[in-house]
Order: C-alpha cells, then structure tokens, then sequence
C-alpha cells in the first residue's frame, strides 16, 4: 500500500504523542492508528518482558495478545492523571502470573520477612555487581556477562525476579514497578535489594571458584 501525504502526516504526527495522548485519542474517538502506534511502541520491550518472565515465547504471545485485548476494553477507565506504562506493564504482569498458573506454575508470592527496607535508591545492576574490585565482571567479554546475568537472575525466586526484570532490563522506574506489582515502594527497594545481594553473592562465589581452580 502506498501512503498518502496526508496519511504519511498523520503517522508522523501520532509517532510524537505521548502515550496518554494515544490511548485518550483511542478512548474518546475511537481511533485504531492511535491504538496500532501504541502497540508497536511498546511491541519489542513488553514483549521482551514476558518472554524473560514466562520462559516460553508462545506463552508469551498469548500473553501479550492478551494484554491489549485487556487495554482495549477498559481503556474507557482511563484518566488523564495516571500514566500507560506503569498500567500496561501491570496488566501484563497479572496475565502473566495467571497463565503460569493455569501452567501449573505456583509463583512464590512473599519473601518480604527476609529483607529489610531500603531508604536509597541502587545503581545500575552491573554497576553493583562490580562494586568490589577487581571482580570477575571486568574480566569478560560483554556477550559471557550478559549470559551469566541472564543465568542469574533467571535462577532467582520470582519476587525477587520480578522486580530486576522490571527495574532493571525494562527500565522502570521504582515507583512503576511498585505500580505495577501493587506493593509499597519500601517493599520494591528491599526486594531489589534482597536480589542484588543473591546476585553478587552468587558472582563472588563463581569467582572465588574459578581463582581457587587456576
């Protein structure tokens, strides 16, 4: 199909909205570009998500799918005061636990009693693993640290899981995920906390026994 100027203008121009401008234009009047532009903004990163939270990729089309079909009938629930992110990466996040469920897959729901809370942010993932010079960290290739960070963090019990993937890989912000998981931002902290100490706890020990081993 070849565009027109006009509908080349129109695409242009709905690129540049926000995603609450989308999703109001979609609510007041109905229009399917705006809610298209929506799904392919966040069709990569979403879906990303759900991949690395679900392990299974047809798992996670199905839950995607789902995730905008959800969007789509409340969208008339929507106001301008709240944001789309936090609330689309909710919806997915539900959907997902549910469809884990009906897999058979109980996740672990609180290891709140283990973690104390935390009153400052953390860096970057990366940046905390190697907060101890020198660390294994500086002596890979880029490609054998994301493998083990992948490893890792899928091996982490998935609250704790639930808010790296959030926090760190999809770029959320503390207060999103606490949105998103419907827990206290105290909670979200310490858990993130909790996750990062596993974390470098575990390259530590992968370290110590590659050193012990040379």
């Amino acid at each position: 199909m070849t565009l027109t100027p006009k509908t080349t203008r129109d695409a242009a121009s709905l690129a540049t909205q926000s995603d609450e401008d989308l999703l109001i234009r979609y609510r007041d009047t109905g229009d399917v570009a705006a809610f298209e532009t929506l799904v392919h903004r966040y069709e990569r990163p979403l879906f990303s998500y759900l991949v690395r939270y679900l392990r299974n990729p047809s798992l996670a089309e199905e839950v995607f799918q789902g995730t905008f079909l959800r969007l789509h009938e409340k969208c008339h629930q929507f106001t301008p005061d709240r944001q789309v992110r936090p609330w689309l990466y909710s919806i997915a996040t539900h959907l997902a636990i549910d469809a884990l469920r009906k897999e058979g897959q109980q996740p672990t729901t609180s290891l709140d009693q283990q973690v104390s809370d935390a009153e400052s942010d953390v860096g970057a993932l990366l940046d905390i693993l190697g907060t101890r010079p020198p660390t294994p960290l500086e002596q890979l290739e880029a490609e054998e640290q994301a493998e083990w960070a992948r490893r890792a963090v899928d091996a982490l019990p998935d609250p704790l899981r639930q808010v790296i993937l959030l926090a760190y890989f999809q770029g959320l912000k503390f207060r999103e995920v606490a949105e998103i998981l419907q827990l206290p931002l105290g909670t979200v902290k310490s858990r993130l906390h909790k996750a990062l100490a596993m974390l470098h706890a575990a390259w530590e020990k992968e370290y110590a026994g590659s050193r012990a081993s040379s």
